[in-house]
């Protein structure tokens, strides 16, 4: 029961400090020239992705395999834009391990959850077909 109930938690706790981490990159706009409306509309802006992927933890607060999906594409997505924008691959599996690292971790937990989950919903004393 403990195990579940860490299990449960742990990929959401982590999404919840993800998604802060995210959201601290763009405090920047706070430094750049401009009015109090400017900033206010790049502070949405650069908020966007995270305001998404808060959709995608309240979705997947309920459907673990919906959050293990979206998280590991988001993580490629993010792989691709950066190996496409940095000047080398060295620099972009840097830029990618700080972002998509955290994202690739969440969906295996998001997974396992899912796993588990599905393994104790199974009715007992059902015969399953062996698999093929």
């Amino acid at each position: 029961m403990k195990n579940h109930r860490l299990l449960f938690c742990f990929p959401r706790i982590l999404t919840i400090l993800f998604l802060c981490f995210l959201a601290l990159f763009s405090l920047d706009v706070f430094s750049m020239e401009g009015t109090i409306l400017e900033k206010i509309g790049g502070l949405f802006i650069h908020n966007i992705p995270t305001l998404i992927l808060l959709g995608v933890l309240i979705v997947a607060w309920k459907f673990e395999l919906f959050g293990a999906v979206v998280f590991l594409l988001a993580a490629l997505f993010y792989i691709g834009m950066a190996l496409r924008n940095a000047p080398n691959i060295f620099m972009a599996l840097s830029w990618s391990t700080v972002i998509a690292g955290p994202a690739i971790l969440i969906s295996i937990f998001f997974f396992l959850n899912w796993v588990k989950k599905k393994k104790e919903n199974k009715p007992k004393g059902v015969i399953y077909p062996k698999k093929c």
